[in-house]
């Protein structure tokens, strides 16, 4: 599996399609992975936050999610990469999950965000099995005892719908306790989803602009991670360049 490295993070040259056998290859073999994507905001927060690059870097299956990485590879000679974003990772995977008797547990946002999301997918997929699932609400002396209940559950797959850096460092710490073969971040997933939040249109998510449409949702709180986010990012691309 090629890899390139990309701004102090690694990321795995791979379509959608061969993630997804990737990921059907984990699953059988069984040995507990940890999923990463990273975007423009992942690259910002690594760069700040060492205890999360290390985590990112040691994952074995890293996507390129936002289009600005995609952009970046290319503008600096890592050649064309298919973007393979997180929220489209995670549909895929509970259809195939419905398709393949894995069973998925559902864990992060609001309680009733949770039940909706696993209240559509069996609506949809009616074969799909749920190993459980709960909120993201707890506190930290909670966070064994959760592990323990989804390993009880059987699960093969866990979608950990948290912010970053709290999702890496939780799936990190805790991913041996669950015992579950393959978990990934999710982010916002969930609520977008459930209906809380709406996804940006097809060509705006093509065009890089999805960010931008995220924004103009919640302009007070995403103004520093998409405004100053994406300046300190390109500035960084920038100074690669001259660096090569």
């Amino acid at each position: 599996m090629a890899r390139a490295f990309l701004l102090g993070s690694y990321v795995d040259l791979l379509t959608m399609q061969e993630t997804l056998d990737k990921v059907e290859s984990i699953i059988q073999i069984g040995k507990p992975v940890q999923h990463v994507v990273i975007n423009a905001s992942k690259i910002n927060l690594m760069a700040e936050n060492k205890e999360l690059a290390a985590i990112v870097n040691a994952s074995p299956l890293i996507n390129a999610d936002g289009q600005s990485i995609v952009w970046a590879m290319k503008f600096l000679g890592h050649g064309a990469q298919e973007r393979v974003t997180g929220i489209d990772l995670f549909e895929k995977l509970v259809k195939k999950s419905a398709e393949k008797g894995y069973r998925v547990y559902y864990f992060g946002a609001k309680e009733d965000v949770v039940q909706e999301v696993v209240r559509l997918h069996q609506q949809q997929y009616p074969n799909l099995a749920v190993a459980g699932y709960r909120n993201g609400y707890f506190d930290d002396i909670e966070s064994e005892e959760i592990a323990l209940d989804i390993r009880k559950s059987k699960a093969d797959i866990v979608f950990v719908a948290f912010s970053s850096p709290k999702k890496e460092q939780w799936i990190h710490a805790y991913k041996d306790t669950m015992g579950a073969p393959f978990v990934m971040g999710v982010g916002g997933s969930f609520d977008v989803m459930a209906g809380v939040t709406k996804r940006a249109p097809q060509w705006m998510q093509k065009t890089g602009l999805e960010w931008f449409y995220r924004f103009m949702q919640e302009p007070k709180r995403m103004f520093k991670r998409y405004f100053i986010g994406n300046l300190s990012f390109m500035s960084k691309v920038i100074q690669e360049r001259w660096r090569q």
